[in-house]
């Protein structure tokens, strides 16, 4: 018996009717299983589609742990639910970050052994299979035990699903040089550089993010989660820049008309949209954190990742890479 996906319905910024598009869509083009769950009054039409009713809803502002625990019938509870009582595979949300990750680790819980779930962001590496960075959001604070962990998770993800073998590591720094660095990089370093059974290469920089030299940057949360938006924001300012350039004169429109054909693959391959989201790693479930912003492409691939996280064996993988007695 195939098991669908949870969506939460109610989650991000253009919800519920861009959630629902990609979900028929990934129903329709992927031919995938997804159940919706939200508040069937404000949902609207569901497209045909299965619904969980829950009767809360968890805002984007709501504080992540206390929203969590007292709206017990809200869509993100009740998706993670679903994976816990084996009733879905897996569930994705473009909804409250923060509260995606608490429903996800409360009611799943963590893989033995590890110390704090981490989000594993994709991003796009010209010529290779996307890097992995992590942690992008979910720990602002880190030990160096904690990022090994990260790198540790990383890796196998990267394994699994990428089909890299030995995937290479670096960790994010001001310098390439093992003596720079704050006192939580440099401490990491000395411990990524001890462990024999992860490929690490050393300490990369900010712009070794696109194109990076590694399949997977560890870093903290904090300074991931920068860098991850730093990125995006800076990637629309290149998309925006060449498209009004363009539309300049006669010449630069002629130009862009030879241009556009070989251009257009690539900011396709660029946008986040594309990737579709990111993974919680750490969590006895296959959970999917999509982009706030995103639109019905973007909810399709997230439902694409998670079917993909789930035909890649991915948690088994990880909890066999992560024992508790390999816990730092």
């Amino acid at each position: 018996m195939t098991l669908p996906i949870a969506l939460d319905a109610m989650g991000g910024d253009f919800a519920p009717g861009e959630i629902i598009a990609g979900a028929r869509r990934a129903v329709d083009e992927l031919g995938l299983q997804v159940t919706l769950v939200g508040v069937p009054a404000l949902m609207g039409d569901p497209q045909g589609l299965e619904v969980v009713a829950c009767s809360e809803v968890i805002a984007m502002d709501d504080d992540p742990g206390a929203s969590v625990r007292r709206k017990k019938d809200s869509s993100l509870v009740r998706a993670a639910e679903l994976v816990r009582d084996g009733k879905a595979s897996a569930m994705v949300s473009a909804g409250n970050t923060g509260a995606t990750m608490a429903s996800a680790l409360l009611r799943m819980g963590r893989i033995p052994g590890v110390l704090r779930p981490c989000i594993a962001t994709p991003i796009p590496n010209p010529g290779r299979t996307p890097m992995v960075l992590v942690d992008a959001g979910a720990n602002a604070e880190c030990s160096p035990e904690m990022l090994v962990q990260f790198a540790q998770m990383a890796s196998t993800y990267v394994e699994a699903h990428y089909h890299v073998a030995n995937p290479t590591i670096g960790l994010l720094s001001i310098g390439e040089e093992s003596s720079k660095g704050t006192p939580l990089v440099k401490a990491t370093n000395r411990l990524l550089a001890d462990m024999a059974t992860l490929n690490f290469l050393g300490n990369v920089e900010g712009r070794d993010i696109i194109p990076s030299p590694v399949d997977v940057i560890v870093t903290d949360g904090f300074t991931g989660n920068v860098a991850l938006k730093t990125l995006e924001g800076s990637l629309k300012y290149v998309f925006a820049t060449v498209l009004e350039t363009v539309g300049l004169n006669d010449e630069t429109t002629a130009a862009g008309e030879v241009l556009f054909e070989y251009l257009l693959p690539i900011a396709s391959r660029l946008r986040p949209e594309s990737q579709g989201g990111a993974l919680l790693l750490g969590v006895d479930g296959i959970c999917v954190i999509s982009h706030g912003s995103s639109n019905a492409t973007a909810i399709m691939n997230a439902l694409r990742v998670a079917d993909e996280m789930k035909s890649d064996d991915v948690v088994a993988k990880m909890k066999a890479a992560i024992r508790p007695d390999r816990a730092a």
